[in-house]
């Protein structure tokens, strides 16, 4: 089968000509005439990002991770971008890629980043790194379609299944089709564009302030877009200012040194398993509300525009809660929008004995719990993470930083190991910013409207890193992915109207701001 090119581009010298012959055309003018080159190179558009997906893409395998910043790196020199591989020892690179504008008086970064998180094969319906274009959700048993016979039109209820076809790859498909778009339709964007794609944002980017702070001068922007998230649960476009922070602590109770016999030994020997659950019972309520000590005194008040835009959100919690089945959510009738707005603690994982048929009679020598902390602005990691260890020996319990010997064991009757994960803080741009109102603006105009406006994401983005290395700049967060998009587990997938929209969202940016 042949293949036709990952994405399509034109003459850079002529579409540049035809842009300053032409003056600048309005967001609809654009979003029309990339509309319409769109319409024609479907298929290689989405052909281009299956490619993309096929590159293996976990940050812990350094080697993928390479091959996959080569062909970064060869795709956005096509497009007359100056390209720069951002390096450290042992991790991937960052790829930088920048375009000057004549005339341009302001610079506009696109972020995204191009790794995804661990894969099951097992539990995908299909090769996680072979992209498979579906005719829809594969849950309601869609077929699949040869990606090489593919001709337009495109049904926009299709989707490509494949890790990272939805986080985060198709952000970069949209971006370069963008780009495309403008070139062949000859229009001159209004900013100074750089790219830039980070190879390790499922892993925390933990290289990424060093990084950042050593080529400052590089990422010099008046504007950050972030182009990682999925669209509102009503399928509307949103526009994000802000998300929250994140960390998380492993915690270790202890019991007997060897396990013993439930009968002959409980009630008498302490069972670490049901201290750890009540322990971590204690972190919040039914309702999800943290009751940590000093947490809720923290958290400042929304602003007038960040309450007005929460408010204003469209109603999706009846949706969601036919869709996932619940017969009720924490916090009624407060709405999600509300809720993703304060912070949170989770319990993401418990490890004591077994279950099933494999469950036995034994009290355990030890059982580890992770809990996960979504925060808000002035909720820092370190904020939580003192607040956390103050409320744990309010318990009684004794807190240790690595396995503890026999002989403190005996000498301590109740203790913890906690081993804590870095993390980074919540960060919320001041939506009443002018450039945070263009890009609102933009975006309004190139989808014709409505769009859903958030304060914050419920999920975590390391924009305060970015911001703190970078001395502060707007960020703003302009996600397309589709909200079912199975995201961070199997059979993720990209509904290509998301698609064909982030292009033409990305493209009026481009040539709007």
């Amino acid at each position: 089968m042949t293949m036709r090119p990952m994405f399509v581009a034109c003459s850079l010298t002529l579409c540049w000509a035809l842009g300053a012959q032409a003056g600048q055309p309005t967001v609809e003018e654009v979003r029309d005439r990339v509309r319409g080159y769109r319409s024609q190179h479907e298929a290689d558009i989405v052909r281009g990002l299956a490619a993309l997906v096929a590159l293996p893409n976990d940050a812990a395998h350094l080697d993928d991770m390479t091959r996959n910043a080569s062909e970064l790196r060869k795709l956005l020199a096509a497009r007359g971008f100056e390209v720069s591989p951002l390096e450290t020892a042992g991790a991937p690179p960052l790829v930088l890629g920048r375009r000057l504008v004549e005339g341009a008086g302001r610079t506009v970064v696109f972020y995204a980043h191009y790794d995804g998180q661990p894969v099951d094969p097992e539990r995908w319906t299909d090769d996680p790194y072979r992209a498979v274009l579906r005719t829809g959700r594969v849950e309601d048993g869609a077929r699949e379609l040869e990606l090489g016979e593919l001709e337009p039109p495109l049904d926009p209820e299709w989707r490509l299944y494949g890790r990272s076809t939805a986080d985060d790859k198709v952000s970069i498909a949209a971006l370069l089709a963008a780009v495309d778009a403008l070139d062949a339709s000859g229009i001159t964007p209004s900013v100074n564009i750089t790219i830039l794609l980070d190879g390790e944002e499922e892993r925390g980017s933990p290289h990424i302030a060093g990084l950042l702070g050593a080529n400052r001068e590089q990422l010099a922007a008046d504007l950050w877009v972030f182009c990682d998230g999925p669209v509102h649960q009503t399928r509307l476009p949103q526009v994000v200012y802000g998300v929250r922070g994140v960390t998380s602590v492993q915690i270790t109770a202890y019991g007997p040194a060897v396990g013993l016999h439930s009968g002959h030994y409980g009630n008498w020997a302490p069972d670490p398993g049901m201290s750890l659950a009540r322990l971590v019972s204690s972190l919040r309520d039914d309702d999800g509300e943290v009751l940590v000590d000093g947490i809720a005194e923290l958290v400042r008040p929304m602003s007038a525009a960040a309450a007005a835009a929460v408010a204003a959100t469209p109603p999706v919690d009846e949706q969601l809660k036919a869709e996932l089945a619940l017969a009720w959510t924490e916090g009624e009738p407060e709405p999600l929008a509300e809720r993703i707005t304060r912070p949170a603690a989770n319990l993401l994982g418990f490890e004591v004995g077994a279950v099933g048929t494999q469950a036995a009679n034994v009290i355990s020598p030890r059982a580890r719990a992770v809990v996960g902390f979504r925060l808000v602005p002035e909720v820092t990691p370190e904020a939580m993470r003192a607040a956390v260890e103050n409320h744990i020996r309010s318990r009684g319990f004794h807190i240790v930083g690595e396995e503890p010997d026999a002989a403190r064991r005996r000498a301590q009757p109740r203790i913890v190991r906690l081993e804590w994960e870095d993390g980074y803080p919540a960060l919320w741009t001041d939506m009443e910013l002018p450039l945070a109102k263009a890009v609102a603006r933009i975006v309004d105009e190139a989808v014709d409207g409505p769009i859903v406006l958030a304060p914050s994401l419920g999920g975590s983005l390391p924009l305060a890193v970015f911001s703190d290395a970078l001395g502060g700049p707007p960020i703003v967060v302009v996600p397309i992915a589709n909200h079912d998009n199975n995201q961070h587990t199997a059979d993720e997938n990209i509904r290509l109207a998301n698609l064909w929209r982030g292009i033409e969202i990305y493209a009026a940016l481009m040539a709007g701001l």
